[in-house]
């Protein structure tokens, strides 16, 4: 398990395009592994290499239901628009309001360079536009309708205090 440094906004690494993955080396796999262990170790549900330093087009996701890896993912089709918070690990403590596609269709790879394609709705739509931006050197307070706001993180153990 390996921890890797999180980038935050301002790093210029942040605005750059990823380059395609050509062949799954064990570099590539460690990476994967540390993208997860790294997402999960923050409380996210997804995380791209390049917010770890990394230029590659690759992206995990877990919104709950199991992780989700994608190498090389492309968008080919997306219907309908939700609006909602959207953070991001990379802009630690702010949230903004941000309006996406309410499905999305994807093809990808995953970590053995077999390809598949994708459907997602709603949050899972969302963090897979939430990512795969991040590929392309885009951060979702670029389109932030309004002004960022301070988010407020509940814990699990908050909750149980609250409980009882």
């Amino acid at each position: 398990m390996a921890i890797r440094n999180l980038r935050y906004q301002g790093d210029p690494i942040l605005n750059k395009r990823a380059k395609e993955v050509k062949d799954i080396t064990p570099r590539i796999r460690q990476l994967i592994e540390d993208l997860l262990d790294t997402m999960y170790d923050n409380n996210g549900v997804g995380l791209a290499a390049p917010q770890v330093g990394i230029l590659k087009r690759i992206v995990v996701i877990d919104i709950g239901e199991g992780p989700q890896v994608f190498v090389n993912p492309r968008i080919i089709a997306t219907d309908g628009e939700q609006t909602g918070d959207e953070g991001c690990l990379s802009v630690p403590g702010k949230c903004g309001t941000v309006t996406r596609p309410n499905y999305v269709k994807a093809v990808a790879f995953d970590q053995e360079m077999n390809e598949f394609e994708i459907e997602g709705t709603e949050l899972f739509a969302r963090a897979m536009c939430h990512e795969f931006d991040h590929l392309d050197g885009h951060l979702y307070t670029e389109k932030v309708e309004g002004e960022l706001r301070e988010m407020t993180y509940v814990s699990e153990d908050d909750l149980e205090d609250e409980e009882a």
